[in-house]
């Protein structure tokens, strides 16, 4: 075959392979919307459709978090470092590429109008949560949470992910997960330590006292 012609078929198969690829490139806002067809249902159902999750249930505000957070909680999902029965076989029904593009859907979304949660009922110690929160336990080697967390809890990258905002149900149902065992997929043991010494009264305190504070930038979106 001449050259020519050779170069021709190979130009038109790296079009086409070229073309293919970016046919099977996920779909994250049909997912989100619509689910993957294949066991995944629509992530809207449960997170909103503005990423702002249902505080009442516990289902987590997503939008405007790290992409690499995101992706390493679906991954933990998937891989069972993480256990949680709603979010375990949705995330094993979602392939690799699927999980990528979900993470960097919900990073890019803005957070929504409203992310301040309503304060906490007469029977939480919010003293108690600013002091958990703020200063930490240090004769027990609890540091402030916004020490790692940022200020007020805004977040703070890929490690420390946003808790202002944030339903008191899902982050007092995380710190309870992190204490059983239940959650694992922190590299240091960070949080295991952390919420291993607090008491059912901190971790209510605490979670209520970042629930009513104001979400607010990371800086550093992708």
């Amino acid at each position: 075959m001449h050259t020519r012609n050779r170069l021709l078929i190979f130009g038109a198969s790296l079009v086409l392979c070229a073309a293919a690829s970016g046919a099977t490139t996920p779909d994250a806002a049909h997912i989100v919307a619509a689910g993957n067809g294949h066991g995944a249902p629509p992530c809207a159902s449960c997170h909103g459709a503005d990423g702002g999750g249902q505080a009442a249930a516990g289902f987590p505000l997503l939008a405007h978090h790290d992409t690499a957070y995101l992706r390493r909680q679906l991954d933990s999902f998937a891989d069972g470092s993480r256990a949680n029965t709603t979010m375990a076989p949705i995330a094993k029904s979602l392939t690799a590429a699927e999980r990528q593009a979900l993470a960097t859907y919900y990073a890019r979304m803005p957070l929504p109008a409203a992310t301040q949660r309503p304060a906490a009922d007469s029977n939480t110690d919010r003293a108690r949560g600013e002091q958990l929160a703020t200063r930490g336990m240090w004769d027990q080697q609890v540091p402030g949470c916004v020490q790692c967390h940022g200020p007020h809890g805004v977040g703070v990258g890929t490690n420390f992910p946003p808790l202002a905002g944030q339903s008191a149900v899902y982050i007092a149902n995380q710190l309870r997960d992190w204490r059983s065992g239940t959650r694992k997929n922190e590299p240091l043991g960070l949080m295991q330590h952390v919420a291993s010494a607090l008491s059912d009264a901190d971790i209510q305190a605490v979670s209520a006292w970042f629930a009513a504070q104001p979400a607010g930038d990371q800086g550093g979106k992708p």
